[in-house]
């Protein structure tokens, strides 16, 4: 009788136990954001927090304030485009081509130094070609997205040159356009992805800061 008493006890306990962990962890998980809790199951996230980042500084240091000016504008509008195609929105993504567009046009060559204008028609005409393409087709994510991964490729080279601005980082999405990836240039360390938009928003890595 003593030793049945002895095993009831012990299996009540273990019991006892059991539920308490169980009840800890849900009260962990429920503390949790929404964020934390994707990040938890998204190696790309956490690969991009846990990496060791290489940071570069720009090409040229002695730019005219000026031309300073106008290539933080057009850095901004290119911003721009990439928060819309972020959140799907390809008005919004032609809007600020067009923005773009326009900024490039009002920017003052005369004002570059030889070497800082062989830099800058490395990429311009690229980058209006592509601005006009997504500025037209405002009800073709695909299309603008397309696009806007070959403007990407010329805006590193842009903010490699003459920076940003402000601090930048270059990411890389390496599911785009059927798995041959694609970068993109972001204001923000967290990963917001242009090229899946609210499918897979958190999908990429960090690659380098730019300041």
């Amino acid at each position: 009788m003593k030793t049945n008493l002895s095993i009831l006890l012990a299996v009540t306990l273990f019991f006892m136990a059991a539920c308490s962990n169980k009840s800890n962890k849900e009260n962990n998980m429920s503390n949790m954001s929404m964020s934390e809790m994707k990040n938890m199951n998204n190696p790309d996230t956490a690969k991009s927090e846990n990496k060791n980042i290489t940071t570069i500084s720009a090409t040229f240091t002695n730019i005219d304030p000026t031309i300073k000016s106008s290539l933080s504008k057009i850095v901004t509008d290119y911003l721009n485009i990439k928060n819309a195609l972020t959140n799907d929105k390809g008005s919004e993504a032609a809007s600020a081509s067009k923005s773009m567009l326009k900024s490039i046009n009002q920017l003052d060559e005369s004002l570059f130094t030889a070497d800082q204008k062989k830099e800058f028609d490395k990429v311009v005409g690229d980058l209006q070609e592509n601005a006009e393409h997504i500025g037209d087709n405002a009800d073709k994510l695909d299309h603008q997205r397309f696009h806007f991964a070959s403007m990407s490729d010329d805006m590193y080279v842009l903010v490699k040159a003459f920076g940003a601005g402000r601090l930048v980082y270059h990411d890389h999405c390496p599911m785009f356009n059927e798995n041959k990836g694609a970068i993109w240039i972001s204001e923000t360390k967290e990963i917001k992805n242009p090229y899946l938009g609210t499918e897979m928003p958190t999908c990429g890595t960090v690659e380098e800061i730019i300041n």
